[in-house]
Order: structure tokens, then sequence, then C-alpha cells
């Protein structure tokens, strides 16, 4: 399988990396960059072909992974359109439906979209995906291929609750970082070292993750069994329940939730 990446950010990097380090080699690889420093980067990087000139690479592709911000995408897939051979297109653009892509690229109908997450970037993403209808058991294992090289993926039947995984795990990692800044606020406020803070902070979060992945039971119980009456938790949690935390969590994520669907439709117009 022959990948040509449109846009060599971020995210593409990591899925590059990703996947040379599941096998696959540099001459699988190419990548369409209009920035030259970038250029450079990747070659030094990677040690893979690079080019400005999106017409390069893309004939001799099996999979075109749109990896530009998405108010660039409109544009490049309107360019992409008359160069395709029937690849399989693979989006990682946020907010922007699949039904535009193929409009975009006049009516090429073999589209998987992704919304994978900045975990990703240190291989523990999670990356959900959703194909068009038609989309065929080959299509789908190669896009899983590509983006289980940076972590784990979740097909969703329905393409609206996109909106939903992007408001969840998309900018879920905001919400981490959020909770761990007010963690490591409050334990410099108590008295410990900023380095200190920081320590606790992010490692009682990795290992509250890891406990969590690893049980069986929900995490209702796991809090609870942390929960002792009367003790230090206890306090701690009924001081957030009292300020009905939990309640504007969900609301937040619902406003993120709300935004998708916003951009998607804002997108749909262009």
């Amino acid at each position: 399988m022959k990948i040509t990446f449109v846009g060599g950010g971020n995210m593409a990097s990591a899925l590059i990396s990703g996947l040379l380090q599941q096998g696959f080699t540099p001459r699988q690889l190419h990548v369409i960059e209009i920035h030259p420093e970038n250029r450079e980067k990747l070659k030094q990087n990677f040690g893979l072909s690079v080019s400005e000139n999106l017409a390069e690479g893309v004939s001799v592709s099996d999979v075109i992974v749109l990896s530009v911000k998405p108010q660039q995408l409109p544009d490049v897939a309107r360019d992409l359109s008359p160069l395709l051979n029937n690849q399989l297109v693979i989006s990682i653009a946020a907010g922007i439906r699949a039904t535009d892509i193929v409009r975009w690229l006049n009516g090429h109908h073999r589209v998987v979209r992704a919304m994978p997450n900045t975990p990703s970037l240190v291989g523990s993403g999670v990356a959900g995906l959703y194909a068009t209808p038609g989309i065929g058991e080959q299509d789908k294992k190669n896009a899983e291929s590509i983006l289980t090289a940076v972590g784990s993926v979740l097909w969703v039947d329905h393409e609206e609750l996109l909106h939903a995984v992007t408001a969840i795990s998309g900018s879920g990692p905001a919400y981490v970082f959020y909770f761990i800044e007010a963690m490591q606020q409050a334990a410099v406020e108590l008295g410990l070292t900023a380095e200190q803070a920081r320590q606790l902070s992010l490692l009682t979060f990795e290992g509250a993750s890891q406990l969590a992945n690893s049980s069986d039971d929900n995490v209702t119980i796991l809090r609870a069994r942390v929960t002792s009456k009367g003790g230090t938790t206890e306090r701690a949690i009924q001081t957030m329940e009292k300020n009905d935390i939990k309640c504007k969590i969900i609301a937040a994520i619902r406003a993120a939730n709300d935004r998708s669907r916003e951009m998607s439709d804002e997108y749909g117009k262009i």
C-alpha cells in the first residue's frame, strides 16, 4: 500500500512515524507540503519523498490522506479531484462532513472521515472513523491500519456521531489539561513546588487512567472505592457536587458538540 499525505503538519508526521515503526518503508509514503521548511524537516526526519506539487505522488498512491487544516480542505479537494483514479481518500480534518468532501471531489465516493486526537503525537491517540456508503471492508481495514499506527480506532455507523467523538476525544485532551492545571495550581497554593505539583498531578492522572482501563468495573464504582466515608476524598467530591461540577462539564461537552455541528454547517455552504 502506497500512501500520499496532503499536508505535512504534526498529525501527518505522527502518522508517518507510526507507520514507519509498523514496518512501512519510506518508499511507500509521500508527502505534499507547500512550506519549504516543513518539506526539509520531513525529509530529514523520515527520509521519504516530499514535494510541493499536488500531482506528484497521487497517481501512484493507493490512499490519499487529507491532513490539511479544515479551512484549506475545500480548495485542496477541488484541486485533487481531477487527479484521482479511484483511490481511497481519508480526511482527518475536523468538522467537515464526508458529503461535502465528496462534493468537492466531484462525486468521488471512496471516502473515510477520521477524527484523531492530539495524544496521537505520542502513539496514544484514539480516532473516530466513519465510512461513506459503499466503502468495502478492505478500504476500512486500510484506514484502520493507518490510524492504528498512532493509537486505537472506533467506527461509528452514522456520521452525525462524529460530532460527539469530536466533543469527547477530539477536544477531550484539553479538558484533561484544564483539570491538571487546576490540580497543579491547588498543589502550589498548598505549599508544594511547581515541579512537585506537576509530578503528582500527571502521575495521578496517568495511574487513574491505567487503573480504569484495566478494571472491569465502571468508573463510578472505582470512584466510590476511593471515597471513604468521612474522609478527605468524600469532602472533595461533596464540594464538587455542591458546585454542580459534573453538570458543568457535561454542559461544556455539549457546547463542543454543538460547535462541531455549526462548523460542519458553515463548511457545507462553501
